[in-house]
C-alpha cells in the first residue's frame, strides 16, 4: 500500500539529523534544576495534582508520615468498588458493561427500568451513519485498527447536525452515540485491514440490536457470526474492566485537555484513542504477547522456574526479546501490591485454560508473574513493590477467546470510551472550567538573526 522508493526527502533528512540532534540536546540536569514535574509525576512517583473528579479512583498506597506504603490495590467507579460490582452482576449471571457504562455517565446505578431503557438506545444506535462505512472505512483502509478508528470518530463530526452543540443534553446524546458506534468501527476497520492487508476475504456484518456490545463485537468479527455465551460473558467482563481509570491516566486526561479549550467532543475522543494507541498505554497489552512468544521459544521446559528465571534476566539485560530491558505486564504507576483488574482477570483466565487446554501456558504466566520482581531486584537493584499489571492477563484471555492480537488495543478503547466521555462531559461543566495549560521552561540560549549570505 505504501510506495517503498527512497525519496529526496528521505536522503535530506538522513543529512540533517545529527544537525537537530546538536541543536536540540536538552540537558538532563535541567529538570532537576528547575524542578520540572516529569511526566506530572512527583519526586515520588505520585501523580501531580491537576483536578477533582467524581467518575474514578484508583487506590495501591497510603501515605504515612510522608512515605508512601503499599497497599491492595482498588478500582472504583462513582464510589463503587469494581470487585463488588463485578461480583454483582456475575453473581446474577447477566452482562454488566451496559450497566457500567451508565454508571460512569450519569453517576448512579440505573434501575431495572432504566437499564433497559439505556439498552434499547445502545442497541438502536450501534449502526452508523448511512454510507459511512463505504466513504470513511473501506475507501481509506489502514494497517493499524485504532489509526483508522481515530479517523473514523473524527469523520463523525460530519455526519452530527449539531455538533458543536455544548448543551448537556446533546453532550450527552453524542457520548451515547460514540459508545455504541466504537466497537462497530473496529469490527469494520479490522474486516477492511484483514481485506486489504492479509489478503482475505472481505466480511462487514451488520450490528444487531437485540444484541449487548460483548455479544455484538464477537458476531461482528467472526466470518460465521458464532460465539459462545462463555466468550461473550468473559469479553463483557474485560469490557467492564477496562472501562475507567481516573482522571489521570495518559489517555483520559488527553480527552479532557481537548475537551478545556471548548472543542468538540470528537476531536477530543480522537486524541484519547492516538493516546491509548502507545504502547506505553494501551497498546502494553501488545507488547506482553510479543514478549511471551519470545518467552515460549527461549525457554525450553517452561516447567524449570531456573530456565524461566535465566530467561527473565536476559530480558532485563537486553540480551533477548526487544531488548528493550523491559517485562511487559509488571509493575504500575499507581498499583504495588495488586492490580484488582489483573486479580480479577487472572481467575478467569484460569477457568478459561481448563477449558480450552492451555493450562501449561497459563501456569508460565503465572511463573514470570511470581519470579519478575526477584528478577527486577536481581538485574536492576529495583527494591520496590511491582505487581501483574491487567495487560499480562488481558493478551492472554483474548487470545483464548480467538481474537485476533490487531484487536487487543481497539478493545480496549471499545471499553474507555465510556471512561473518556465521562471525563469529556464532567470537563466541560466542572465549575470555573479553564483551559488546561501547564508551562515549560525555556533554556535555548538568545541568539541574533544571521543574514542568509552570511550563514
Amino acid at each position: 500500500m505504501q510506495n517503498k522508493t527512497r525519496s529526496g526527502m528521505d536522503t535530506f533528512l538522513e543529512s540533517i539529523c545529527g544537525e537537530y540532534q546538536a541543536q536540540n540536546r536538552i540537558d538532563p540536569a535541567d529538570y532537576e534544576r528547575y524542578n520540572v514535574k516529569r511526566g506530572l509525576r512527583n519526586a515520588d512517583g505520585t501523580g501531580v495534582m491537576a483536578g477533582v473528579t467524581q467518575i474514578g479512583n484508583v487506590l495501591g498506597y497510603y501515605v504515612q508520615d510522608g512515605e508512601r506504603v503499599p497497599a491492595p490495590g482498588k478500582l472504583i467507579y462513582r464510589g463503587i468498588d469494581v470487585e463488588e460490582l463485578v461480583d454483582g452482576f456475575v453473581s446474577e449471571d447477566r452482562f454488566g458493561f451496559e450497566e457500567t457504562a451508565y454508571l460512569l455517565l450519569f453517576g448512579q446505578l440505573p434501575t431495572r427500568e432504566r437499564l433497559d431503557a439505556f439498552r434499547r438506545l445502545l442497541g438502536e444506535n450501534h449502526t452508523l451513519p448511512p454510507m459511512f462505512t463505504e466513504d470513511m472505512i473501506l475507501k481509506a483502509p489502514s494497517p493499524d485498527v485504532m489509526n483508522k478508528l481515530a479517523r473514523a470518530v473524527l469523520a463523525l463530526y460530519s455526519y452530527d447536525e449539531t455538533p458543536d452543540d455544548m448543551s448537556l443534553p446533546n453532550q450527552l446524546r453524542q457520548a451515547v452515540q460514540l459508545i455504541a458506534r466504537v466497537p462497530t468501527i473496529v469490527a469494520h476497520a479490522f474486516a477492511v485491514k484483514r481485506h486489504y492487508y492479509d489478503n482475505e476475504s472481505l466480511y462487514i456484518h451488520r450490528p444487531q440490536p437485540e444484541l449487548g456490545v460483548a455479544e455484538n463485537f464477537l458476531y461482528s468479527v467472526r466470518h460465521d457470526n458464532q460465539f459462545t455465551q462463555q466468550e461473550a460473558r468473559l469479553l463483557d467482563l474485560c469490557l467492564v474492566l477496562h472501562a475507567e481509570h481516573g482522571g489521570g491516566n495518559n489517555s483520559a486526561f488527553a480527552c479532557r485537555v481537548l475537551s478545556s479549550s471548548g472543542t468538540d467532543i470528537y476531536s477530543a475522543i480522537a486524541a484519547a484513542v492516538g493516546s491509548l494507541k502507545g504502547p506505553r498505554h494501551g497498546g502494553a497489552n501488545k507488547k506482553v504477547m510479543e514478549m511471551f512468544r519470545y518467552i515460549e521459544e527461549g525457554v525450553k521446559d517452561w516447567a524449570d522456574e531456573d530456565e524461566v528465571r535465566d530467561f527473565l534476566g536476559r530480558l532485563l539485560r537486553k540480551e533477548a526479546g526487544d531488548r528493550s530491558g523491559l517485562i511487559y505486564g509488571m509493575g504500575h504507576a499507581i498499583y504495588t501490591l495488586s492490580d484488582p483488574r489483573a486479580v480479577i482477570l487472572k481467575k478467569f483466565a484460569r477457568k478459561l485454560a481448563r477449558t480450552k487446554g492451555m493450562e501449561d501456558e497459563f501456569r508460565l504466566y503465572e511463573t514470570v508473574e511470581r519470579l519478575a520482581p526477584e528478577a527486577l531486584l536481581t538485574v536492576k537493584g529495583e527494591e520496590k513493590v511491582v505487581c501483574a499489571n491487567v495487560d499480562l492477563f488481558s493478551g492472554m484471555v483474548y487470545k483464548m477467546m480467538g481474537i485476533p492480537q490487531e484487536l487487543y488495543t481497539p478493545l480496549f478503547a471499545v471499553a474507555r470510551i465510556v471512561g473518556w466521555c465521562a471525563h469529556r462531559i464532567e470537563e466541560v461543566y466542572q465549575p470555573g472550567n479553564r483551559i488546561i495549560r501547564p508551562a515549560y521552561k525555556a533554556v535555548a540560549p538568545m541568539r541574533t538573526f544571521v543574514p542568509l549570505d552570511q550563514r
